[in-house]
């Protein structure tokens, strides 16, 4: 969005200025005794006075709106353009009486003058008002934008969340694997090589197929595998019809993260983690069992989610825990709805 220069049209200005001038002549043509000549000139007196004093209050603008905001300059701005009003009526009512030297204007030299106030007033009160709601405008405007950056920026940083212990975790398994001649150190240095593949390119995206998402998770799992073996167990029934959906990029691996984080992972006490879809949501459910020496929890996984969910979608997640099960519902994005 870009801030547009304030304009009058040129249309309104002339055709404004005409029709006053006209306007002014209607009381002579309603006279007995009409005189075409003397409503014409009084028209086009009329008529420049309202051009000159159009083109003039344009011209005392702010070019800055953010220099429009002060009383006392308004005020003075005010007084300035109906001094200046005044003087140019007074020319332009010599002029005419040297175009009409037949008639007396004398008495009529104030009405003229406070005709000339009043047009000029009107313009000027006219013009200020809509260059206050344009200047209101840009504000709102200069607000969004700023607002977006933000926002933007605040997106850009949940994308970068994803908890570096793993990549120390990963490679500890990986030496472990190598000491003692693992021959499956092949496949966990491919997968794992594939996982931050995933990361580098799905990083430049706000959301991903639920297909790709999977082909991350299925990564990131062979890795927990490696480490955990069968203290892991993770079982997806997702159906193929979904598979289409979007999803915000790695939002299964921090979630899954946070599962292995707060429970515990053992041979003798497996931990199961079930993802399925339920009505309108994508499911992620694991059984509660706790640590018993917890680690310091920040809550950036579960909140990096919800937030990257409510900035893309405007909804929010549902997180439901009873005693033996943490469940989390992921709202389905379908890409016809979400271009």
């Amino acid at each position: 969005m870009k801030n547009t220069t304030f304009k009058i049209s040129p249309a309104i200005i002339w055709i404004s200025s005409i029709g006053l001038g006209l306007l002014s002549s209607v009381p002579q043509i309603a006279e007995r005794h009409f005189n075409i000549a003397e409503a014409s000139v009084n028209a086009g007196i009329t008529a420049a006075f309202a051009l000159v004093m159009w083109y003039y209050n344009i011209y005392a603008l702010p070019k800055s709106y953010k220099k429009y905001d002060n009383t006392t300059v308004f005020y003075s701005r005010l007084v300035s353009s109906l001094s200046i009003g005044i003087v140019v009526m007074l020319g332009l009512a010599y002029l005419q009486q040297l175009i009409l030297a037949h008639i007396n204007f004398g008495p009529i030299a104030l009405m003229i003058e406070v005709r000339g106030i009043l047009i000029n007033l009107i313009f000027y009160m006219f013009l200020h008002l809509v260059y206050q709601n344009y200047s209101n405008q840009q504000v709102n405007v200069a607000l969004e934008r700023t607002t977006a950056d933000n926002l933007g920026a605040q997106y850009e940083l949940l994308k970068q969340q994803i908890n570096p212990h793993f990549l120390f975790n990963s490679l500890n398994t990986l030496k472990a694997m190598v000491e003692t001649n693992d021959q499956h150190s092949v496949d966990f240095i491919l997968k794992l090589s594939n996982f931050y593949r995933f990361t580098l390119e799905s990083r430049k995206m706000d959301l991903i197929r639920l297909s790709e998402e999977l082909e991350i998770i299925d990564a990131y799992n062979y890795l927990l595998k490696a480490r955990f073996e069968d203290g892991f167990i993770f079982t997806n029934t997702i159906d193929a019809k979904y598979l289409g959906t979007l999803i915000p990029p790695f939002t299964l691996q921090l979630l899954v993260e946070n599962c292995i984080k707060h429970n515990i992972v053992s041979l003798e006490r497996p931990l199961y983690i079930n993802l399925y879809t339920e009505g309108d949501y994508i499911v992620l459910e694991n059984q509660v069992q706790l640590k018993k020496t917890p680690e310091a929890s920040t809550g950036v996984g579960l909140k990096n989610v919800n937030e990257r969910y409510a900035h893309l979608l405007d909804k929010q997640t549902e997180v439901i825990v009873t005693d033996k099960t943490f469940k989390i519902k992921l709202p389905l994005i379908h890409e016809h709805y979400h271009h």
